[in-house]
C-alpha cells in the first residue's frame, strides 16, 4: 500500500499540467465553452479592476467587464493571437469604459499630450524609488494609501500605472491595452511614479523617522 504522502505525491506528478491562454483560445475557437470559461476566469480580476478604475464605480465595471466577455465571445475567430487573451480582452474593456464615462458625462474625455523627451528627463529622479509603488500595493495596511493617491492622479496616467505595475503587464501589452504607443506608456508611467512618490514621500518620511525613533530606545 502506498503511504498517503507517497500517493499524493504520486497523484500530483499525474496531474496533467493546466493548459496555457493560447491552448484555452484554440480550444475555445472549436467551440469548447469550458475553454472560454477558463480564460474569463484566469482574466475577469484584472478586466474589472481596470473597468471599475476607469469608471469609479462598481456597477459600471461590473457592466462593462460583462460586455467585454460577451464581445470577445462574439469576436473571439478575429483574434490573432498576437498577444495574450488578457490583453485583448482588456483593451475591449478600456473602451467599453471609456465610452460609458463619455456617455455619463456627455463629453469627451481630455487626454493630455506626452512629451517624451520632459517625461524621459525623469528617470533618473523616479529610479530610486524605495519601497517601489507595486511593493507598496501588496502591503494591506498601505493600500488605501496608494488608491487615494492613485484616485488624485489623471486617468491616463493612473490607468497606465495600473495595468503596468499593478496587474504586470508589459510595456507592449499595456500599450496594446490601452491602444497608445510603446513611448506614450513609458512617458505616463514615468509621470505617474514620480508623482505618485511625491504624494507618498510625506507617509515613508513619517515611518522612517518612526522606526529611528523606535530603534534609539
Amino acid at each position: 500500500m502506498i503511504p498517503a504522502t507517497e500517493h499524493g505525491a504520486a497523484s500530483e506528478h499525474l496531474r496533467p499540467p493546466e493548459p496555457s491562454d493560447q491552448e484555452l483560445v484554440r480550444a475555445a475557437k472549436q467551440g469548447r465553452a469550458d475553454a472560454f470559461e477558463e480564460l474569463v476566469r484566469r482574466s475577469q480580476g484584472m478586466v474589472f479592476r481596470v473597468a471599475q478604475h476607469i469608471t469609479g464605480s462598481r456597477e459600471d465595471a461590473e457592466e462593462v467587464t460583462q460586455e467585454a466577455f460577451l464581445s470577445a465571445f462574439r469576436n473571439l475567430e478575429r483574434f490573432e493571437e498576437r498577444s495574450r487573451f488578457s490583453t485583448w480582452v482588456t483593451r475591449i474593456a478600456v473602451n467599453a469604459a471609456l465610452m460609458r464615462l463619455r456617455a455619463r458625462r456627455g463629453e469627451e474625455a481630455r487626454v493630455l499630450p506626452d512629451d517624451p523627451a520632459t517625461s524621459l528627463g525623469l528617470a533618473a529622479e523616479v529610479a530610486d524609488w524605495r519601497p517601489n509603488p507595486e511593493q507598496i500595493y501588496g502591503r494591506s495596511e498601505l493600500r488605501e494609501i496608494l488608491t487615494r493617491a492613485l484616485a488624485a492622479l489623471p486617468r491616463h496616467y493612473s490607468t497606465v500605472f495600473l495595468l503596468r505595475d499593478v496587474e504586470g503587464l508589459s510595456t507592449a501589452e499595456t500599450a496594446e491595452a490601452l491602444g497608445i504607443s510603446i513611448t506614450a506608456v513609458k512617458a505616463r508611467l514615468l509621470r505617474a511614479r514620480l508623482r505618485l512618490r511625491q504624494r507618498l514621500d510625506p507617509y515613508f518620511r513619517r515611518e522612517e523617522a518612526q522606526s529611528t525613533s523606535s530603534g534609539g530606545r
